[in-house]
């Protein structure tokens, strides 16, 4: 099983490099950002840096979308970064929702993100693409790479397109039930779509913290069962209680939520999370003594996830790093 940390790039870049390095340090082999131009600091810039400073580490978002940049432009992005660190990075994609929705646009389609994908992959790979009725290709590469390519979702429609596509699935919670529905779905799309569905990598990331104070570390990851709702409110408007399409386990809790503040996004104490219950947190987050966290990675593993990425906001970075390099990780062997 390999682990992963995923970072907020909020200035001083520095402080993201060296929490790299101690994830590395560690036994942390995926190092993920955050990807809202606005919100935080470029990632891309910082990603050089990340790979400079690392021997082993996979980089990559979590997750970028079509909208905000240029596919010619993201696919030189990772062009370059491979070719600097030899083929260190990983594309995690989604259809957008706080880099799009906080300058004023909607998330792309799955259409759209489908698309992309081939064609940045594509010419990653050095080979020439059909793009705005012309023929493309990056003449400066001298060696192409594979750049995986992971999706992120939720809703039926999503996973199927991560079946079909995507080498790894990126899901953004840690209850084990609902790993395992949406985990089926995606291999099931895989299958029909003549994949091998054991080909693709399924990454759960959510916050962890390791500890004795579960009622602090409750209001410190509260702000991720409100980001995760806010994904969830766009699946209930589009399928409503249709429990074959979006399970009750992911959805009833929403329905006192009351609108998203993006201004405090993944941050703790977001204002916008008060409806989050301590069930839901107990459920999509790992918290508590070390040993907690080793039965949550056992029942996670045995259900088939290849990766647990931690989601870092919160107040004690460090002694989590250090936890799980310390006593989770040699555990999970």
């Amino acid at each position: 099983m390999d682990f992963g940390v995923v970072l907020q790039t909020d200035p001083p870049a520095s402080r993201v490099i060296e929490l790299t390095e101690r994830a590395e340090q560690n036994g942390f082999t995926y190092a993920w950002t955050f990807d809202s131009h606005v919100l935080w600091q470029e990632p891309f810039v910082i990603f050089s840096r990340m790979l400079a400073a690392t021997q082993n580490m996979i980089v990559g978002p979590m997750v970028t979308n079509p909208g905000t940049r240029d596919w010619t432009v993201i696919a030189s992005l990772f062009a370059t970064l491979n070719e600097m660190s030899g083929g260190r990075t990983v594309c995690g994609m989604g259809r957008g929702d706080s880099a799009l929705r906080y300058i004023g646009l909607k998330p792309k389609t799955l259409a759209t993100m489908e698309a992309s994908m081939d064609v940045i992959r594509a010419l990653v790979r050095g080979d020439e693409v059909e793009l705005n009725d012309k023929t493309l290709s990056i003449p400066w590469i001298e060696q192409g790479y594979d750049l995986p390519m992971w999706g992120a979702g939720y809703g039926p429609k999503a996973l199927t397109l991560i079946g079909q596509k995507c080498d790894g699935f990126i899901l953004q919670l840690a209850d084990p039930y609902l790993v395992e529905w949406t985990s089926k779905f995606v291999k099931s799309a895989a299958t029909e779509a003549g994949r091998n569905p054991d080909d693709i990598k399924i990454c759960v990331a959510a916050p962890a913290y390791v500890g004795d104070d579960i009622a602090h570390q409750r209001d410190q990851v509260r702000w991720f069962g409100g980001m995760v709702g806010n994904h969830v409110a766009d699946l209930v408007e589009r399928y409503g209680d249709d429990e074959s399409m979006i399970p009750t386990a992911l959805s009833d809790y929403i329905k006192t939520r009351e609108g998203y503040d993006y201004d405090h996004h993944g941050k703790a104490g977001n204002p916008s999370t008060d409806f989050v219950p301590d069930e839901v947190i107990d459920r999509f987050c790992i918290l508590g003594p070390v040993d907690q966290h080793i039965a949550r990675m056992e029942e996670l593993r045995d259900i088939g996830v290849d990766q647990f990425s931690i989601y870092l906001m919160h107040d004690q970075q460090e002694a989590t790093l250090d936890a799980y390099g310390e006593s989770v990780i040699p555990a999970l062997g």
